[in-house]
């Protein structure tokens, strides 16, 4: 595995699975554990190690389902569940002892959102998340827009799109094809990594698991519009509203700092979302769309800041930070700004946390 300088990678056996990890800083340093999103791995975080300040030690594992952590299936009735328990059981199988910081991009954010309704933290850092209340087939409130939630879940997925993945296609010859999807749609069209870096993280999508406890998932007929809802396995049912929903996270106490960055040109995580089927439906894609006052697009990010602001209303603090022109990925394509702003936030975490122990010891 040809990693940056100072990144180093390993294998752990924890309580729940083998996870495949890598990381940089001093073991002993403040641990931050980075999540990735669908269709990704740990690797997706490796050019903001380097860069990292002295005494942080940054973590990001291979979760459930993706790259080279042990194959186990996803059971999505528990939503992002398994990931949070997988991620807690890494924390604990490396013997760190303190809360960590957590980063979650795209589905990682239900993942870290899930960790803290259980568990104490540092902070959160949500990088483009899935909304707090699943991905597609519900209504500004979060209700569903059918009680099936039909619309969202594993047969949403483009099923070329994983047969692709499945057959470790390299090429560029379909618009579904995995290396098209991710200079598509991960970040903004104009950005593209070095050629090195693609083909890597080419490598790392094709790492996937397929199908029904994979990518994209198991599904069930539906009576309503487009006809499918929800299976039980796989990540896109996971995400569905049905058994994903973060928005519990307002009454978490104590509440962890929380630091939200999200690019404006986002086209899976938006108001409207153009992987979405209520946005789908209403550009004629998907054929018999009941209309808006039945099915309307999801307003993913108008859900995010709404959750988020009631968190803040609600005593926490909570930092936005809109990237003007960023895809689904300003930690890539705005990576130096970025960065910059993600350590800051962790610095000033670390230094209120410093003067509240001050404070307590009255010193």
């Amino acid at each position: 595995m040809n990693l940056p300088p100072g990144v180093r990678s390993a294998t752990v056996k924890t309580n729940r699975l083998s996870m495949r990890y890598i990381e940089s800083g001093p073991e002993d340093g403040v641990p931050v554990v980075m999540i990735h999103g669908n269709l990704s791995t740990g690797r997706f975080f490796e050019h903001l190690m380097p860069g990292a300040p002295a005494g942080y030690r940054l973590i990001a594992p291979d979760m459930r389902g993706f790259g080279d952590t042990e194959r186990k299936p996803i059971d999505a009735t528990r939503g992002l569940q398994d990931w949070a328990d997988d991620t807690f059981s890494l924390v604990q199988a490396l013997g760190i002892d303190r809360p960590v910081h957590l980063v979650g991009w795209s589905t990682g954010g239900a993942a870290i959102a899930n960790y803290a309704a259980d568990r104490p933290i540092a902070s959160l850092t949500f990088g483009d998340p899935v909304s707090p209340y699943g991905f597609g087939g519900v209504r500004l409130d979060g209700t569903p827009c059918f009680p099936d939630y039909a619309g969202s879940g594993g047969e949403t997925g483009n099923l070329d799109f994983m047969k692709r993945i499945a057959e470790k296609d390299r090429s560029s010859d379909s618009p579904v094809s995995p290396r098209n999807v991710l200079n598509s749609s991960y970040w903004a069209p104009t950005h593209r990594e070095p050629p090195e870096r693609e083909e890597m993280l080419v490598d790392e999508i094709l790492k996937s698991v397929t199908g029904d406890d994979g990518y994209p998932g198991d599904s069930t007929p539906s009576p309503n519009w487009p006809g499918i809802a929800p299976g039980t396995r796989g990540i896109l049912n996971a995400l569905s509203g049905k058994y994903c929903n973060w928005s519990g996270i307002v009454d978490v106490d104590p509440k962890p700092p929380i630091l939200w960055t999200h690019g404006t040109a986002d086209i899976i995580v938006a108001d409207g979302s153009a992987w979405e089927m209520g946005t789908l439906g209403k550009m004629g894609v998907i054929p018999g769309w009941p209309g808006e006052d039945v099915f309307p697009p999801q307003p993913m990010v108008t859900q995010i800041r709404n959750v988020l602001e009631t968190y803040r209303d609600r005593g926490g603090r909570v930092q936005f930070e809109m990237f003007e022109g960023s895809g689904h990925g300003p930690l890539f394509d705005a990576a130096e700004r970025w960065s910059k702003l993600f350590f800051a936030f962790l610095d000033s975490v670390e230094q209120d946390a410093h003067k509240m122990l001050r404070k307590g010891s009255g010193r």
